[in-house]
């Protein structure tokens, strides 16, 4: 963790945890996770500050938890890749970067995007999964609601004709 000049604003765990709606037990796991980076270079005994940069890293990570449901294990690995495509992205930046390179470091950000799609398209699938099933549930409701009324209106077939026709 790079050092911190003293004119940064800097937020204490407690505040951080109320900024972003979560706990601070909760800030401290994700550390240890590895989802955000851990403490470094804290003074023993002295409190742990987050940086604005650090703050948003974990309303990201808060954020696409929420969004796509993920597993912790599944969250650090789409924010490796993440990281990894920042790196690619830093170093195509570059102006000395030769056209030879820059094919690679672009075929590495697709492989990298690929993996995000594959994660993301993952929990696509099992929403429009429950989303049908929920869906098959409800007309099954609804179906037996009607059945019920009209039976309640002496328009359903009596019961006895629907058993001698199955």
């Amino acid at each position: 963790m790079a050092p911190r000049k003293k004119d940064d604003k800097t937020l204490r765990i407690g505040d951080v945890a109320r900024m972003v709606g979560t706990t601070t037990r909760t800030i401290r796991y994700y550390e240890e996770m590895g989802l955000l980076p851990e403490a470094g270079g804290r003074p023993s005994g002295g409190h742990r500050l987050y940086t604005g940069e650090e703050v948003a890293r974990l309303q990201e990570v808060m954020r696409l938890k929420e969004l796509l449901g993920l597993t912790l294990e599944e969250l650090r690995e789409l924010l490796a890749v993440e990281e990894a495509r920042a790196e690619v992205r830093a170093e195509l930046r570059r102006e000395n970067v030769s056209p030879t390179r820059r094919r690679e470091l672009l075929v590495e950000a697709g492989g990298h995007i690929d993996r995000q799609l594959e994660l993301v398209r993952h929990r696509a699938a099992e929403l429009a999964k429950l989303s049908e099933e929920l869906s098959d549930t409800r007309k099954r409701v609804r179906r037996k609601i009607r059945e019920l009324d009209a039976r309640r209106g002496g328009s359903f077939p009596p019961a006895d004709a629907v058993k001698g026709a199955h």
